[in-house]
């Protein structure tokens, strides 16, 4: 009788399965859900700094591939095209298969496919590829790594609770800039001194490393399988692709993505042949960007999960974005016609060019948890593929776009035309009826 009231006593202290209760609240399973951001960070910053880290050495690109601007922005926007095509199929064997083993063969399959680039594809004073060689390298760079996001974010998804996902995803969104940050900072300068070779090899190690983290770390939360779980319970309502307000927010996502991609892909050039900016200033403006954005996205998501406000959030970016890349393009437009001018507006060019970029790229993790709410955690991998679609898109359609853009209407014409893709998404981004 002792021996079952001793046992009815230690049953009285143990959570029953399911009910998440302030004993494990704090258990070693709920605060491994850090290593799991830590994962989703430290893969997306991998991705990150090859997808923006590479057109951030496009000065180098240009000159050691010997790439007209065309030529320069067809290979750059084929990488945002391989991401874009590869994004949907990915995030959808993310809701089959589940996100560890997408996550680990997407990093393990980039990392050694930089390194074949690392060996063969870079410029020598024997050889230099052409623009097709580098084109399609790039191109099946960027399908390999269209698998990161879904996978990663359906992990956060799954590890975090209503409340707090805003965060969690708004911290996994910094890896973006980190990553970028860390590209513009180190790339072009290593591009410049030691060339392509060590710029490719180190883009291959950092996914190397993120993979053996996930590796070592990734796996679901137990609270899966016990009865009455809700983290990854199937949702109720139209599936993911049939959802309009889920294809709403991901052509919002778009949308606003446009003018981020053109400060991205060719902020770089903008600040060598119209401003005359160096290396060095042209990294450190890159980098200011990028830092802003990270600051940016960790402190909306913490106020949006306060508040409640993702949508109302997301349309003031949209508003301040455009207005923005409109002051920017004016400013230019101004030092344009009055040469007199030039150089003493070229220090606010700057400033103004790293204001928009911070304004375009601080909703990040905002969105992208409003979508996967909308979505539901099963199915959060499509849903964050599908956007990534169309961000991907906007790395392929911009690049491209903008030798053409500066034919016709040169330097203000590009920042006024990203100004008029920022307003474009305000109105989409309304709260549902």
């Amino acid at each position: 009788m002792s021996v079952i009231a001793t046992h009815a006593n230690r049953l009285q202290g143990r959570p029953r399965p399911g009910i998440v209760t302030s004993a494990n609240k704090a258990s070693p399973d709920r605060n491994h859900r850090w290593k799991v951001l830590g994962i989703g960070v430290a893969a997306n910053a991998s991705f990150s700094a090859t997808f923006a880290g590479i057109p951030a050495t496009a000065v180098f690109l240009r000159s050691g591939y010997h790439l007209s601007n065309g030529n320069l922005g067809l290979v750059l926007g084929l990488l945002g095209l391989g991401v874009a095509l590869s994004e949907l199929p990915w995030g959808l064997l993310t809701d089959r298969w589940g996100d560890r083993g997408v996550l680990l063969t997407g990093l393990g399959a980039t990392a050694a496919w930089l390194l074949l680039m690392a060996l063969f594809i870079v410029p020598s004073m024997a050889y230099v590829p052409g623009v097709a060689m580098l084109a399609a390298c790039l191109l099946v760079t960027g399908l390999l790594g269209g698998s990161v996001n879904g996978s990663s974010g359906r992990a956060i998804m799954a590890w975090f609770h209503e409340g707090e996902r805003g965060f969690a995803m708004s911290i996994r969104q910094t890896a973006v800039p980190l990553g970028g940050g860390l590209g513009a900072l180190v790339l072009p300068s290593l591009a410049s001194v030691h060339g392509f070779a060590l710029v490719f090899g180190l883009l291959a190690t950092l996914n190397a490393v993120s993979a053996l983290f996930a590796w070592r770390w990734l796996h679901q939360p137990p609270e899966i399988d016990l009865p009455g779980s809700i983290a990854m319970a199937r949702p109720v309502g139209p599936a993911t692709l049939r959802n309009v307000e889920v294809w709403r927010i991901a052509t919002g996502i778009g949308l606003l993505c446009f003018p981020q991609v053109a400060v991205l892909t060719f902020a770089s050039v903008f600040l060598h042949d119209f401003a005359g900016m160096g290396t060095l200033v042209m990294s450190a403006s890159l980098a200011a960007v990028q830092t802003g954005a990270m600051v940016m996205r960790v402190w909306s998501g913490r106020y949006t999960d306060r508040h409640g406000n993702r949508r109302s959030f997301l349309r003031l970016c949209s508003v301040s974005s455009a207005a923005a890349f409109a002051a920017l393009g004016l400013l230019v437009l101004a030092a344009a016609t009055m040469p007199g001018s030039h150089a003493a507006l070229m220090p606010a060019i700057a400033v103004l060019l790293v204001v928009a970029g911070i304004s375009v790229s601080a909703w990040h993790g905002v969105a992208y948890t409003e979508l996967a709410t909308l979505a539901g955690a099963s199915r959060a991998g499509t849903a964050l593929g599908l956007a990534n679609s169309f961000v991907f898109i906007a790395f392929f359609v911009v690049p491209t776009a903008i030798p053409g853009l500066l034919l016709v209407w040169s330097w203000p014409g590009v920042w006024l035309v990203a100004s008029v893709c920022a307003l474009t998404a305000w109105p989409i981004f309304l709260r549902p009826a």
